[in-house]
Protein backbone atom coordinates (compact mmCIF):
# COMPACT_ATOMS: atom_id res chain seq x y z
CA UNK A 1 0.00 0.00 0.00
CA UNK A 2 1.75 3.32 -0.58
CA UNK A 3 2.49 5.77 1.53
CA UNK A 4 3.16 9.71 1.63
CA UNK A 5 4.45 11.46 4.24
CA UNK A 6 4.44 15.53 4.74
CA UNK A 7 5.90 17.77 7.18
CA UNK A 8 3.35 20.65 7.71
CA UNK A 9 4.74 23.93 7.21
CA UNK A 10 4.15 27.55 8.30
CA UNK A 11 0.82 29.44 7.95
CA UNK A 12 -1.32 29.71 5.65
CA UNK A 13 -1.61 25.56 6.72
CA UNK A 14 -2.16 26.56 10.00
CA UNK A 15 -5.85 25.13 10.83
CA UNK A 16 -6.16 23.61 7.65
CA UNK A 17 -8.35 20.17 7.48
CA UNK A 18 -7.06 17.11 7.23
CA UNK A 19 -8.53 15.88 4.06
CA UNK A 20 -7.87 19.52 2.95
CA UNK A 21 -4.59 19.03 3.16
CA UNK A 22 -3.73 15.82 1.43
CA UNK A 23 -6.09 16.41 -1.42
CA UNK A 24 -4.18 19.69 -2.61
CA UNK A 25 -1.01 17.58 -2.18
CA UNK A 26 -2.31 14.06 -3.07
CA UNK A 27 -3.90 15.43 -6.58
CA UNK A 28 -4.24 12.33 -7.94
CA UNK A 29 -7.19 11.57 -5.09
CA UNK A 30 -10.49 12.50 -5.29
CA UNK A 31 -12.02 14.47 -1.59
CA UNK A 32 -13.96 11.58 -1.37
CA UNK A 33 -11.05 8.73 -1.61
CA UNK A 34 -8.89 10.55 0.81
CA UNK A 35 -11.49 10.92 3.44
CA UNK A 36 -12.81 7.02 3.20
CA UNK A 37 -8.77 6.20 3.28
CA UNK A 38 -8.76 8.41 6.39
CA UNK A 39 -12.45 7.10 8.11
CA UNK A 40 -10.49 3.70 7.81
CA UNK A 41 -7.64 4.52 9.88
CA UNK A 42 -4.98 5.72 7.28
CA UNK A 43 -4.06 8.97 8.57
CA UNK A 44 -1.85 9.58 11.46
CA UNK A 45 -0.67 12.89 12.69
CA UNK A 46 2.45 13.34 14.83
CA UNK A 47 2.15 9.06 15.54
CA UNK A 48 -2.06 9.52 16.53
CA UNK A 49 -4.70 8.35 14.15
CA UNK A 50 -6.84 11.46 13.18
CA UNK A 51 -10.20 12.52 11.16
CA UNK A 52 -10.27 14.21 8.14
CA UNK A 53 -11.59 17.06 9.63
CA UNK A 54 -8.56 17.38 11.82
CA UNK A 55 -7.12 20.85 11.85
CA UNK A 56 -3.42 20.56 11.66
CA UNK A 57 -0.62 23.12 12.88
CA UNK A 58 3.14 23.74 11.78
CA UNK A 59 5.47 21.01 12.53
CA UNK A 60 2.85 18.23 11.98
CA UNK A 61 3.99 15.20 10.76
CA UNK A 62 1.99 13.33 8.50
CA UNK A 63 1.83 10.35 7.64
CA UNK A 64 -0.81 8.82 4.89
CA UNK A 65 -1.69 5.17 4.00
CA UNK A 66 -3.31 4.93 1.08
CA UNK A 67 -5.04 2.74 -2.31
CA UNK A 68 -4.15 3.53 -5.71
CA UNK A 69 -7.55 4.08 -7.62
CA UNK A 70 -8.51 0.85 -9.42
CA UNK A 71 -8.81 3.33 -13.03
CA UNK A 72 -8.45 2.01 -16.20
CA UNK A 73 -5.91 3.71 -18.56
CA UNK A 74 -8.02 6.39 -21.42
CA UNK A 75 -4.52 7.32 -22.78
CA UNK A 76 -3.41 5.71 -25.97
CA UNK A 77 0.29 4.32 -25.70
CA UNK A 78 2.01 5.46 -28.84
CA UNK A 79 5.78 3.92 -29.68
CA UNK A 80 7.18 7.47 -30.18
CA UNK A 81 10.82 7.28 -29.60
CA UNK A 82 12.26 9.09 -25.89
CA UNK A 83 15.52 10.23 -25.51
CA UNK A 84 16.01 9.73 -21.77
CA UNK A 85 18.45 11.75 -19.47
CA UNK A 86 18.01 9.46 -16.33
CA UNK A 87 15.26 6.89 -15.29
CA UNK A 88 14.45 5.97 -11.64
CA UNK A 89 11.43 3.90 -9.56
CA UNK A 90 10.52 7.21 -8.86
CA UNK A 91 11.14 9.81 -11.71
CA UNK A 92 11.92 9.86 -15.58
CA UNK A 93 14.14 13.02 -16.98
CA UNK A 94 13.30 13.26 -21.17
CA UNK A 95 15.11 15.46 -22.67
CA UNK A 96 12.12 17.26 -25.07
CA UNK A 97 12.69 18.08 -29.10
CA UNK A 98 11.13 20.84 -30.44
CA UNK A 99 8.01 20.27 -32.17
CA UNK A 100 6.45 17.42 -29.65
CA UNK A 101 3.39 18.66 -27.74
CA UNK A 102 3.57 17.89 -23.71
CA UNK A 103 0.00 16.55 -23.18
CA UNK A 104 -3.01 16.45 -25.24
CA UNK A 105 -5.10 19.14 -25.88
CA UNK A 106 -7.15 21.39 -28.36
CA UNK A 107 -5.98 20.29 -31.69
CA UNK A 108 -3.70 17.54 -30.48
CA UNK A 109 -5.38 14.46 -29.63
CA UNK A 110 -2.27 12.22 -29.85
CA UNK A 111 1.33 11.71 -30.72
CA UNK A 112 2.34 14.24 -27.38
CA UNK A 113 4.69 13.31 -24.80
CA UNK A 114 2.19 11.84 -22.55
CA UNK A 115 1.29 9.34 -25.27
CA UNK A 116 4.89 8.34 -25.39
CA UNK A 117 5.54 7.85 -21.89
CA UNK A 118 2.77 5.83 -20.98
CA UNK A 119 4.02 3.34 -23.79
CA UNK A 120 7.83 3.38 -22.40
CA UNK A 121 6.35 3.41 -17.97
CA UNK A 122 2.76 2.02 -18.67
CA UNK A 123 3.07 2.34 -14.58
CA UNK A 124 2.67 6.41 -15.00
CA UNK A 125 -0.77 5.60 -16.63
CA UNK A 126 -2.56 5.53 -13.72
CA UNK A 127 -0.42 8.11 -11.84
CA UNK A 128 -2.07 12.08 -11.78
CA UNK A 129 -4.91 12.98 -14.22
CA UNK A 130 -5.98 10.63 -17.34
CA UNK A 131 -4.95 13.23 -19.91
CA UNK A 132 -1.30 14.37 -18.01
CA UNK A 133 -0.26 10.88 -16.44
CA UNK A 134 2.88 11.38 -14.69
CA UNK A 135 3.33 15.11 -16.09
CA UNK A 136 3.74 17.77 -13.41
CA UNK A 137 5.30 20.54 -15.57
CA UNK A 138 5.06 21.49 -19.22
CA UNK A 139 7.50 22.91 -21.57
CA UNK A 140 5.88 24.94 -25.01
CA UNK A 141 5.64 22.76 -28.03
CA UNK A 142 8.77 24.90 -29.62
CA UNK A 143 11.20 24.47 -27.07
CA UNK A 144 13.10 21.13 -26.59
CA UNK A 145 15.01 20.26 -23.17
CA UNK A 146 15.15 19.07 -20.34
CA UNK A 147 11.74 17.35 -18.44
CA UNK A 148 10.94 15.23 -15.64
CA UNK A 149 8.07 13.34 -15.07
CA UNK A 150 6.58 11.22 -12.23
CA UNK A 151 7.17 7.31 -12.30
CA UNK A 152 5.51 6.56 -8.63
CA UNK A 153 2.64 8.05 -6.46
CA UNK A 154 4.93 10.29 -4.09
CA UNK A 155 7.14 11.16 -6.50
CA UNK A 156 3.61 12.98 -8.08
CA UNK A 157 2.68 14.27 -5.21
CA UNK A 158 6.09 15.56 -4.13
CA UNK A 159 7.16 17.33 -7.47
CA UNK A 160 3.90 19.10 -7.60
CA UNK A 161 4.12 20.51 -4.05
CA UNK A 162 8.00 21.49 -5.17
CA UNK A 163 7.25 23.12 -8.52
CA UNK A 164 4.08 24.97 -6.64
CA UNK A 165 6.46 25.96 -3.85
CA UNK A 166 9.21 27.35 -6.07
CA UNK A 167 11.60 24.60 -4.80
CA UNK A 168 12.36 23.35 -8.37
CA UNK A 169 15.26 25.40 -9.57
CA UNK A 170 14.99 26.21 -14.34
CA UNK A 171 17.52 27.66 -16.52
CA UNK A 172 17.31 28.32 -20.18
CA UNK A 173 19.10 29.10 -22.94
CA UNK A 174 17.84 31.96 -25.21
CA UNK A 175 18.47 33.64 -28.30
CA UNK A 176 16.86 37.27 -27.80
CA UNK A 177 17.03 40.12 -30.87
CA UNK A 178 19.67 43.18 -30.26
CA UNK A 179 22.42 43.45 -28.09
CA UNK A 180 21.78 43.08 -24.46
CA UNK A 181 23.54 45.77 -22.98
CA UNK A 182 22.99 45.01 -18.72
CA UNK A 183 25.06 41.91 -18.10
CA UNK A 184 22.20 41.01 -15.75
CA UNK A 185 18.60 41.82 -15.09
CA UNK A 186 15.16 40.72 -13.64
CA UNK A 187 11.39 41.35 -15.55
CA UNK A 188 8.56 41.60 -13.42
CA UNK A 189 5.83 42.26 -15.44
CA UNK A 190 2.68 40.21 -14.02
CA UNK A 191 1.05 38.52 -16.44
CA UNK A 192 -2.44 36.89 -17.96
CA UNK A 193 -4.62 36.33 -20.98
CA UNK A 194 -4.65 39.02 -23.69
CA UNK A 195 -7.39 41.19 -23.50
CA UNK A 196 -8.26 40.80 -27.07
CA UNK A 197 -6.35 37.75 -28.72
CA UNK A 198 -7.52 35.22 -25.77
CA UNK A 199 -4.22 32.54 -26.96
CA UNK A 200 -2.01 34.79 -26.45
CA UNK A 201 -0.23 36.26 -23.02
CA UNK A 202 -0.15 39.57 -22.28
CA UNK A 203 1.78 42.51 -19.62
CA UNK A 204 -1.52 44.25 -20.26
CA UNK A 205 -3.91 41.57 -19.22
CA UNK A 206 -6.95 42.44 -17.01
CA UNK A 207 -6.11 40.17 -14.53
CA UNK A 208 -2.52 39.29 -14.03
CA UNK A 209 -0.42 37.20 -11.90
CA UNK A 210 2.85 37.65 -10.75
CA UNK A 211 5.60 36.39 -13.08
CA UNK A 212 9.32 37.28 -12.59
CA UNK A 213 12.16 36.26 -14.89
CA UNK A 214 15.95 36.58 -14.13
CA UNK A 215 18.30 36.72 -17.36
CA UNK A 216 22.16 36.97 -17.62
CA UNK A 217 23.96 37.45 -20.57
CA UNK A 218 26.40 34.78 -21.92
CA UNK A 219 27.25 36.00 -25.10
CA UNK A 220 26.64 39.01 -27.58
CA UNK A 221 26.84 39.06 -31.40
CA UNK A 222 26.55 41.69 -34.02
CA UNK A 223 22.23 41.22 -34.13
CA UNK A 224 21.25 39.27 -31.11
CA UNK A 225 22.50 38.14 -27.56
CA UNK A 226 22.74 34.63 -25.99
CA UNK A 227 20.92 34.54 -22.83
CA UNK A 228 20.73 32.48 -19.27
CA UNK A 229 17.20 32.97 -18.38
CA UNK A 230 15.89 31.55 -14.82
CA UNK A 231 12.04 32.19 -14.41
CA UNK A 232 11.54 32.16 -10.81
CA UNK A 233 7.31 31.51 -11.66
CA UNK A 234 6.20 29.41 -14.19
CA UNK A 235 3.30 31.28 -16.41
CA UNK A 236 2.43 30.05 -19.86
CA UNK A 237 4.47 32.01 -21.86
CA UNK A 238 6.28 33.43 -19.41
CA UNK A 239 9.90 34.11 -20.61
CA UNK A 240 8.96 34.81 -24.24
CA UNK A 241 6.38 37.48 -23.12
CA UNK A 242 9.02 39.06 -21.21
CA UNK A 243 11.72 39.37 -23.41
CA UNK A 244 9.44 40.41 -26.12
CA UNK A 245 8.24 43.22 -23.57
CA UNK A 246 11.46 44.11 -22.76
CA UNK A 247 12.41 45.21 -26.57
CA UNK A 248 14.14 41.58 -27.00
CA UNK A 249 11.98 39.22 -28.31
CA UNK A 250 13.43 35.82 -28.70
CA UNK A 251 14.41 34.54 -32.01
CA UNK A 252 12.20 32.01 -34.23
CA UNK A 253 9.18 33.18 -32.26
CA UNK A 254 6.06 32.72 -34.83
CA UNK A 255 3.74 34.57 -31.83
CA UNK A 256 6.09 37.51 -29.89
CA UNK A 257 8.54 37.85 -32.07
CA UNK A 258 9.92 40.01 -35.00
CA UNK A 259 7.25 39.74 -37.84
CA UNK A 260 9.94 39.58 -40.55
CA UNK A 261 13.09 37.14 -39.63
CA UNK A 262 13.91 35.63 -43.19
CA UNK A 263 14.00 32.92 -42.60
CA UNK A 264 16.95 33.03 -40.67
CA UNK A 265 16.50 31.09 -37.84
CA UNK A 266 14.93 27.48 -38.05
CA UNK A 267 12.57 27.86 -34.61
CA UNK A 268 12.05 29.06 -31.96
CA UNK A 269 15.68 29.22 -29.66
CA UNK A 270 14.78 28.40 -26.68
CA UNK A 271 15.78 25.67 -24.78
CA UNK A 272 15.63 23.99 -21.25
CA UNK A 273 18.89 23.59 -20.01
CA UNK A 274 19.09 22.60 -16.50
CA UNK A 275 16.31 21.53 -14.03
CA UNK A 276 17.18 21.10 -10.12
CA UNK A 277 15.17 19.31 -7.78
CA UNK A 278 15.02 17.44 -4.35
CA UNK A 279 14.68 13.65 -5.53
CA UNK A 280 11.32 12.46 -3.91
CA UNK A 281 12.98 9.25 -2.71
CA UNK A 282 16.20 10.30 -0.94
CA UNK A 283 15.28 14.18 -0.46
CA UNK A 284 18.86 15.29 -1.81
CA UNK A 285 19.09 17.59 -4.49
CA UNK A 286 19.90 16.51 -7.85
CA UNK A 287 20.21 18.52 -10.68
CA UNK A 288 20.20 17.61 -14.78
CA UNK A 289 21.12 18.90 -18.05
CA UNK A 290 20.32 19.14 -21.61
CA UNK A 291 22.70 20.72 -24.09
CA UNK A 292 22.36 22.76 -26.97
CA UNK A 293 20.47 20.85 -29.65
CA UNK A 294 22.60 20.45 -33.07
CA UNK A 295 20.60 22.58 -34.83
CA UNK A 296 20.68 25.43 -32.16
CA UNK A 297 24.17 25.02 -32.22
CA UNK A 298 24.21 25.34 -35.58
CA UNK A 299 22.28 28.64 -35.47
CA UNK A 300 25.16 29.87 -32.86
CA UNK A 301 28.11 29.05 -35.19
CA UNK A 302 26.40 31.45 -37.91
CA UNK A 303 26.15 34.14 -35.14
CA UNK A 304 29.74 33.94 -34.66
CA UNK A 305 30.64 34.86 -38.08
CA UNK A 306 30.03 37.93 -38.84
CA UNK A 307 31.92 40.51 -36.09
CA UNK A 308 31.26 39.00 -33.06
CA UNK A 309 31.27 40.67 -29.45
CA UNK A 310 31.85 38.93 -26.12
Amino acid sequence: MPRAEFTVGPDPEEGTRLDVFLVERLTFLTRNQVRKAIDEGGARVGGRAAKPGHRIRPGDHVVFDYEVPALEPKLLPEAIPLKIIYKDEDVVLIDKPAGLVVHPGAGHASGTLANALVHHFPEVALIGSEERPGIVHRLDKDTSGVMVAARSPRAFSELVRQFKTRVVWKTYLGLAWGRVVAPEGRLNWPLGRHPKEGKKISIRARSPKKAETFFEVQRVFQETTLLEIRPVTGRTHQIRVHMAAAGHPIVGDPIYGRKKEGGRYPRLFLHAHTLSFLHPGTGERVTFASPLPPDLEAVIERELEPGVRS
